[in-house]
């Protein structure tokens, strides 16, 4: 009879057991079922990372910045031309002159500003009269306008008289040697000078000077 009971209580517990077992498999198909189906278009979202920042230098570690190169300045040199004794005629002698100035206008304003005064050297001299002024100067499309005071005129013979309008000339186209020069005093084109009646072309290049003139 014990034994009986025993057996009895034994199957109820294994019952027991399997309907609780039963209700967990239900319960686990029942959560299976809610849960959504993947989709291949949508892949699951990934975990969000933070954004990789550009680094920063600390304020105290600044990049400095490249010196700007020094653009490279091309020397002018600009010439004036002064006369020498060659026995039995004068001579030209250009000297080269370094030029500061930004404008080709004020670089022959330079020149000149050497011509009229002392000649550089013992050997050199020159036949424009003292006190001879530039009284403008003027680039123009056509050449290049040498206004010189009256002093110009004064004085030599017709050797002189060349030898000034040949300084003139050629310094006044030291940086273009190709320009025509429209000589004038006090404003007014010089075509005769002196009174032995030199014809000054107008305009007057180193062509013509050459082909006219015998220094």
């Amino acid at each position: 009879m014990f034994k009986k009971f025993a057996m009895v209580k034994q199957m109820m517990l294994t019952r027991q057991l399997w309907q609780r077992l039963g209700m967990v498999a239900v319960a686990i198909a029942l959560m299976t079922a809610c849960l959504p189906e993947p989709d291949d278009n949508n892949p699951p979202p990934v975990g969000n990372e933070p954004p990789i920042e550009n680094p920063i230098p600390p304020e105290d570690e600044t990049i400095p910045e490249p010196e700007p190169e020094d653009p490279i300045t091309q020397e002018i040199v600009g010439t004036v031309y002064w006369i020498t004794d060659a026995g039995d005629r004068l001579a030209l002698v250009p000297t080269e002159v370094p030029l500061t100035e930004e404008t080709p206008t004020a670089q022959l304003e330079a020149l000149f500003a050497q011509l009229l005064t002392d000649t550089p050297d013992a050997n050199l001299s020159s036949t424009i009269p003292p006190g001879t002024e530039l009284l403008s100067l003027m680039i123009q499309s056509d050449g290049i306008v040498v206004n010189l005071s009256e002093e110009f005129q004064s004085g030599g013979g017709s050797a002189s008289m060349v030898g000034r309008v040949a300084q003139v000339l050629y310094t006044a186209t030291s940086l273009d040697p190709s320009a025509p020069i429209w000589l004038q005093i006090n404003g007014e084109p010089l075509e005769i000078l002196g009174g032995e009646g030199l014809e000054i072309a107008q305009p007057l290049t180193r062509e013509i000077f050459d082909a006219d003139f015998d220094l």
